[in-house]
């Protein structure tokens, strides 16, 4: 039996129990806060943090806990990282694009990952040594190999009004490159639906490891690849993540190491 099927086990029952409460409290009223100007918080956010947390605890209590809504707390040998609501935007908005996402890091090495879209009643998960799977059936990546014909998808970091690198140029890049871009909102899912073969790649700036570390995890070991922007091994605390099939990864990295072309009268001063 491969490793760490005890814990993938706690962690798929603590996200399909935390996606069910949310999925019934999609059109209930909730309760909003702002955590900074466009970053919110709703009490089914924390209160689905706290299920899972509860759950986790109870099987494996010196585990450690990183989650969104909590301080850290340490443990020995391992520990959870969890984001009960990727996607709270659109869970609020019942735009219906949001996930349950736990990851199990051990030594500093993702080892489990579990992501749930309670939505559509999706369960990606993968654990080290194993294929990914989505419900059960395995997955891989595309084999898209042509960036012209890729569809990518990206997100927007909470701090895309301060900050000056802030994705807007290399959106415009990867507009005029690829067959299409889409911001939906989750990167988990997004992440997810890379190693699925739904997307061929993925990018974003300023992520926080519990938008990656389990849906990463996932890709790895559908056949894809992660990466910095550099192209070096993916920092889960860095947060700039180039995901990809594989096949696409040193086109899309070109990308993004390329000043954008200018936008402007029509001309977009595209090379090949």
């Amino acid at each position: 039996m491969m490793k760490f099927q005890k814990e993938k086990k706690a962690a798929v029952a603590a996200a399909l129990n935390a996606g069910s409460f949310i999925r019934k409290n999609l059109r209930r009223p909730k309760q909003v806060e702002y955590k900074g100007a466009i970053n919110i918080v709703t009490n089914v956010d924390v209160r689905a943090e706290e299920m899972i947390v509860r759950r986790l605890k109870k099987d494996f209590p010196a585990y450690g806990i990183l989650a969104e809504e909590r301080p850290a707390e340490a443990g020995r040998s391992a520990r959870w990282i969890i984001d009960p609501l990727d996607g709270t935007t659109n869970f609020a908005h019942q735009f219906p694009f949001f996930c349950v996402s736990i990851a199990l890091e051990q030594d500093g090495r993702m080892v489990v990952g579990v992501v749930y879209d309670p939505v559509r009643d999706e369960l990606f998960t993968a654990a080290a040594g194993e294929a990914a799977r989505l419900n059960r059936q395995r997955i891989a990546v595309s084999r898209q190999a042509r960036l012209d014909r890729a569809f990518l998808a990206t997100g927007f970091s909470y701090q895309v009004r301060e900050k000056k690198e802030n994705n807007l140029d290399h959106f415009a890049a990867f507009i005029m490159r690829s067959m299409a871009v889409r911001r939906a909102g989750a990167a988990a899912l997004d992440l997810c639906y890379v190693a699925g073969g739904r997307f061929d790649g993925f990018w974003e700036l300023d992520l926080k490891p519990w938008d990656t570390a389990a849906a990463g995890l996932i890709i790895e070991c559908a056949g894809g690849k992660i990466s910095g922007f550099d192209g070096k091994p993916y920092d889960h605390a860095a947060g700039n993540m180039l995901a990809s099939n594989g096949r696409l990864h040193r086109a899309m990295r070109a990308v993004l190491h390329r000043r954008p072309p200018a936008l402007t009268s029509g001309k977009t001063g595209i090379t090949s």
